[in-house]
């Protein structure tokens, strides 16, 4: 059922009240109507009004604002209004000064519309104000101070009012916003304060805002003096954690976080208090890789620098197990697990690495001797001497953590000599220089894989039909072959004639196979 038009017999009555709109610059500030009317109690056909849902309060310069394209949407409070029932409604963001014309229309909750109120008016106006309404000059203050300014705002229409205040840098509001104004004619001090950070005249708007209105207002002063930066910059650690404290299961450790500066942050560095520093990347929103962690405690420093000299730190201890094992790897002579040799001693060569570092890099051999390579991610380990037959050489790294990792070399010393007239044959077999001279030379070689020096021989150079073979020759070849024995911890070999008498006992070619045998079994 449409809504009775009891509008031509309700006048809509719209209260005006003067607003003193005082500008700085630019066009007319937003202002205000204060409409009110009395709400319909009955439909078209007088039966009780029960479905009323909204009105809609169209306005516009025109005297014949409805029904027209604007229109503020007011919702009713009740879908039965009493009797003599006042809505009242405050249209917003009109142009302050100018005339405009209202009418009101009832909707119900199907959405038929009553016709127009009879048609009102009056003029826009703001509902507040702010004083001084001229510029305010704050005046010369020295960088480093500051000044303060005091505008008073206040309500101008009446009822309830509620805004803020605000401004650029190097102004700032002290106090006095957010701002609530009750009754016309009440105010509230705005304090406004202007610090300097450079020398040179500034100027901005200081805005006031209320219920849809700005007001603004121009600040101007001026910095004098130096610039002494004396305020330290801030930074704080967020990643891995914001928490003071971190237990890390790895090692390098990455940190990132923010720093900021009155002026401007220069730098960001980090230092371990268990060993290593660096600068981290970034200023503002920084980060820092490659932080190498010890074993337990580690307090990272990050300091924050800006251009004067001040900082400011942030700490984070983080604790570190590190319960991960370096690698090791032979790389030299060879790669591979097993190679045969024919000369000892032998020198390997390899890498290590590890989480947080090799420490120390060992090695030992199944057939005796042991030590400490040189280097550790790149190692050199010399002087490994080698038995006959199959020799395991087990190179070990280590951490500081004491976590170990090997790698193993299978080596297979290969030393059967070869002799002139083997084997030399009683009777019949003339024993001559070379024989002696070979021996010499194949034990030499045994004495030197096992650090021993070569024997100082009688005759050291024997000539063929020239240099007499002599019983010291072999008993010689006999010393120097048993202290080779002893060095590699073999029982020395038995001989024949083991006491050999000089002018008594004849060099036999029994003798010199024994010693070639010798030679060859160790």
């Amino acid at each position: 059922m449409p809504v009775a038009t009891r509008w031509q017999q309700n006048i809509l009555a719209l209260g005006m009240g003067l607003l003193a709109a005082v500008l700085l610059v630019g066009p007319a500030e937003s202002g205000v109507l204060d409409a009110s009317w009395v709400a319909p109690t009955t439909n078209t056909d007088g039966s009780p009004l029960t479905d009323l849902a909204s009105y809609r309060v169209y306005y516009g310069p025109a005297t014949g604002p409805c029904v027209g394209p604007n229109f503020f949407l007011v919702a009713s409070p009740t879908t039965s209004p009493g009797p003599n029932t006042t809505v009242s409604f405050r249209l917003t963001g009109l142009v302050s000064g100018t005339l405009y014309y209202v009418s009101v229309s009832a909707v119900d909750l199907s959405g038929n519309a009553s016709a127009c109120s009879l048609t009102a008016s009056g003029v826009a106006q703001v509902d507040f104000a702010v004083s001084p309404t001229s510029t305010v000059n704050f005046g010369n203050v020295n960088i480093g101070s500051f000044a303060n300014q005091v505008f008073t705002v206040q309500n101008t229409r009446g009822g309830t009012i509620s805004g803020s205040a605000s401004v650029s840098a190097p102004f700032s509001i002290v106090s006095g916003s957010p701002f609530t104004l009750g009754g016309s004619g009440a105010t509230q001090a705005v304090t406004v304060r202007f610090t300097p950070t450079a020398s040179g005249t500034v100027s901005t708007n200081v805005n006031f805002t209320a219920d849809g209105d700005t007001i603004s207002r121009l600040a101007t002063g001026t910095g004098t003096g130096t610039v002494t930066d004396t305020t330290p910059p801030t930074v704080t650690i967020t990643s891995p954690t914001s928490n003071p404290t971190f237990t890390a299961s790895s090692s390098p450790l990455t940190l990132g976080g923010t720093a900021s500066d009155n002026v401007g942050v220069t730098q960001v560095t980090w230092a371990n208090s268990r060993g290593g520093s660096g600068t981290a990347t970034g200023t503002t929103s920084w980060t820092t890789g490659g932080i190498v962690l010890q074993t337990g405690s580690n307090v990272l420093t990050v300091t924050a620098r800006d251009a004067a000299g001040n900082t400011a730190t942030d700490t984070l201890t983080v604790a570190f197990n590190d319960a991960t094992a370096p690698t090791v790897t032979i790389t030299s002579p060879t790669s591979t697990p097993t190679f045969a040799t024919s000369s000892s001693p032998l020198t390997l060569g390899g890498t290590a690495s590890d989480n947080v570092g090799v420490t120390q890099v060992t090695w030992a051999n199944s057939r005796g001797g042991s030590g400490t390579a040189t280097g550790t991610t790149s190692w050199t380990a010399s002087g490994i001497v080698l038995q006959t037959g199959s020799n395991v050489l087990t190179v070990t790294a280590r951490d500081a953590a004491g976590n170990t990792a090997t790698d193993t070399a299978t080596v297979t010393l290969t030393t059967t000599s070869t002799f002139t007239d083997n084997p030399l044959t009683a009777r019949s077999t003339l024993i001559k220089a070379v024989h002696f001279t070979e021996l010499r030379g194949a034990i030499n070689s045994k004495r030197a894989s096992r650090g021993l020096a070569s024997f100082a021989w009688t005759d050291p150079v024997l000539t063929p039909w020239s240099t007499r073979v002599r019983l010291v020759h072999l008993t010689e070849l006999r010393t120097a072959l048993n202290q080779a024995y002893q060095a590699a911890g073999r029982t020395s070999p038995t001989y024949t004639d083991a006491s050999p008498v000089a002018g008594g006992t004849a060099i036999k070619a029994i003798h010199l196979n024994e010693l070639r045998a010798a030679v060859n079994a160790l």
